[in-house]
């Protein structure tokens, strides 16, 4: 197993309650990582304000400054250049995100849904739940997965179910999914920080020891 802590950079462009969930984790002692940097897509997003407040760098690369996600990836990428972590964590990142080709298996997202049920382009948030009460499944649940360069799509880490009550409204659901959203993704983070999930094409296997290491089966 690592004996360092993991080198992480956490994406937002909203609130920050997840980058606020690894800060409270990684202060209790429960998460074997140190937030490096952080990145925020909007210039008032709340999540500049938990950064500050937990003396974390914050970086500001606003997205409606660039015409594609090209260009932003770009911008994006100049202060990964500069910042380089050994794990970046999408936390309610809002756009497609074309990061370098070493960083392949390196970043990782978080979907209120069973992916591939419920997702891509404009399914995030609250979207997510109207769309799984609307569609009369009984299940749902959390998804941590690698980021590729499509919307929620990569290969997936964990998943873990939460039912679908009938007296459950999109505010309801959405309380229970977070719940559970914020014990899945630290356990995906400790995973890797343990060199414990090995990648086989699109499948991630976790290895019952940090014998293996993490790596890339073609």
């Amino acid at each position: 197993m690592s004996t360092q802590a993991t080198r992480l950079a956490v994406f937002f462009s909203g609130g920050g309650t997840t980058l606020q969930n690894f800060i409270d984790r990684i202060g209790e002692g429960t998460l074997p990582a140190r937030i490096e940097w952080t990145l925020s897509s909007q210039p008032g997003a709340g999540g500049i304000q938990r950064a500050e407040r937990a003396g974390l760098r914050c970086v500001v690369v606003s997205r409606n400054d660039y015409d594609s996600h090209n260009s932003f990836s770009e911008a994006v990428n100049d202060e990964l250049g500069k910042r380089p972590v050994d794990l970046i964590l999408l936390a309610g990142f809002m756009s497609l995100y074309l990061f370098p080709p070493e960083y392949k298996n390196r970043i990782m997202n978080i979907h209120p849904a069973l992916v591939p049920a419920f997702c891509g382009e404009g399914m995030y948030g609250h979207h997510v739940h109207e769309a799984v009460i609307e569609s009369g499944v009984k299940l749902t649940g959390v998804t941590v997965h690698f980021v590729d360069h499509q919307y929620d799509n990569g290969p997936i880490v964990l998943q873990k179910a939460v039912p679908v009550l009938d007296t459950d409204t999109a505010d309801t659901l959405a309380t229970r999914v977070q719940a559970v959203e914020r014990e899945v993704y630290p356990k995906a983070v400790q995973l890797f920080a343990e060199n414990r999930l090995c990648v086989v094409r699109q499948r991630v296997k976790i290895l019952d020891t940090g014998d293996g290491g993490e790596k890339e089966v073609s």
